[in-house]
C-alpha cells in the first residue's frame, strides 16, 4: 500500500495527546451520591466496561478520517507484452541483366527477376506480422510501395514488376537504391528492427551515390543490410528479340560486386548470401527469416485502487456506532 499525501499521517500524532485527554475529564463524577459503599462490592455490568470504549470508537474514527487524507493506494502489478514486428524494404534490381535465364523455379528455367518474384512472395507469407516494403531499381530508383501490413496488395505490386524496356533507363545504381530504401525505412515510426534485403545481379555502374557511403547511412539509423548476389558469374544467356519476332538467346559477361556486397552486409551488421540457383534464393530468404525475428516489448505498469473511500465509510460507521451506543443502551444521565 502506498500513500498520495503521507504528511497527512502526520496528525495521527495528535491521537495519544487526545486519548489521555478523554481519559483524564472520565476521571470526574456528573452525579454524587452520599452514600456508595453499599454499590463498592457490585461487579461492574457490561454496559459500564462497554462505556469505557466509548472514546475509542471516536479516536478509531479520527484516525480513519486522517487515513483517507492521507489517500491511501493499492498497487496491482501487471506486465503487458506486445509484438514488435520488424520492418522490411526489398530493393529489388531490374536491370537489363535481370532477364539472365539461370536460375529455377519449380525445377524450370526462368529469368532471375522471375525467381526473385517467387521467392519474394513465399517470404512475405512467412512475415505476416512485419511491415514489408518495395524500391526498384536499374539507373533510377522507385519507391513502389513504403512498408506496409497489406502483403496482399504488396504481391500485386510485385507482379506488375518488370524489367527495364528502355536502354536509356538500364544500369544498376546501388549506391542511390540504397539511399532511397534507407530514407524510407527511417520514414517509418516503428518500435522493432529495420532490415534492408539488397538483391541485384551486378555492380554500382550509374548514379550520384557511391553504395558505401548509402552503407554508412544505413548503418548510422541502425539499419541491416541483407545482401543478395543473384545468378551466375561469368556468362549468362539473355532472351532477345530478332527481327522475325522470334527469341534468340544472346550470351553476355555478368559480373557481381561480390566485395561491395559483402563490405555493405558487414559494415550494417547484416550479411552477404550468393544465390546461384532458385533453390539457394529461397534458401537465403529463409535464413533472413530465421535470423531476423519480431521482439517481444515488455511493458510493466501497476493499477491503482484509491482506499479513502474505504477509509471514509469506516469512520462513518464508527461515528455511527458511537451515537447509536450514547443514545439508547449506553445512555448516561447528566
Amino acid at each position: 500500500m502506498t500513500f498520495q499525501t503521507p504528511a497527512a499521517l502526520l496528525l495521527l500524532l495528535l491521537l495519544p495527546p487526545l486519548w489521555l485527554l478523554v481519559r483524564r475529564r472520565g476521571q470526574g463524577t456528573s452525579l454524587q451520591f452520599p452514600a456508595t459503599g453499599v454499590l463498592a462490592g457490585w461487579p461492574p455490568t457490561f454496559a459500564q466496561r462497554l462505556h469505557g470504549w466509548l472514546p475509542v470508537l471516536r479516536l478509531l474514527a479520527i484516525a480513519c478520517a486522517i487515513l483517507a487524507l492521507a489517500r491511501p493506494q493499492w498497487g496491482i502489478g501487471m506486465t503487458r507484452i506486445e509484438r514488435a514486428g520488424l520492418t522490411i524494404a526489398m530493393a529489388i534490381d531490374v536491370s537489363s541483366s535481370m532477364r539472365a535465364i539461370d536460375l529455377k523455379v519449380a525445377g524450370e528455367p526462368v529469368d532471375r527477376l522471375t525467381a526473385v518474384k517467387a521467392t519474394f512472395r513465399d517470404f512475405m507469407a512467412a512475415r505476416g506480422g512485419d511491415a514489408i516494403g518495395m524500391v526498384t531499381f536499374a539507373r533510377y530508383a522507385d519507391s513502389l510501395a513504403p512498408p506496409t501490413l497489406d502483403h496482399a496488395a504488396l504481391q500485386a505490386m510485385l507482379d506488375r514488376v518488370e524489367i527495364v524496356a528502355r536502354p536509356l533507363d538500364d544500369g544498376t545504381a546501388i549506391g542511390d537504391a540504397l539511399l532511397r530504401t534507407v530514407q524510407m525505412l527511417r520514414a517509418v515510426p516503428s518500435a522493432g528492427d529495420k532490415v534492408l534485403i539488397l538483391l541485384t545481379d551486378g555492380s554500382n555502374n550509374v548514379g550520384a551515390v557511391e553504395p558505401m557511403v548509402a552503407g554508412q547511412i544505413a548503418a548510422a539509423f541502425g539499419i541491416k543490410i541483407y545482401a543478395i548476389g543473384a545468378g551466375s558469374q561469368g556468362k549468362a544467356l539473355i532472351p532477345v528479340t530478332n527481327a522475325a519476332g522470334g527469341t534468340d538467346y544472346l550470351e553476355t559477361t555478368v559480373s557481381i560486386d561480390e566485395t561491395t556486397l559483402r563490405q555493405l552486409a558487414e559494415l550494417t551488421k547484416g550479411r552477404y548470401f550468393r544465390a546461384a540457383d532458385g533453390q539457394a534464393l529461397a534458401a537465403i530468404y529463409g535464413e533472413i527469416d530465421r535470423l531476423e525475428k519480431a521482439r517481444d516489448l515488455v511493458e510493466h505498469y501497476q493499477l491503482r485502487l484509491e482506499a479513502f473511500p474505504f477509509c471514509l465509510a469506516l469512520a462513518g460507521l464508527l461515528l455511527l456506532l458511537e451515537t447509536l451506543l450514547v443514545h439508547t443502551r449506553l445512555q448516561t444521565i447528566p
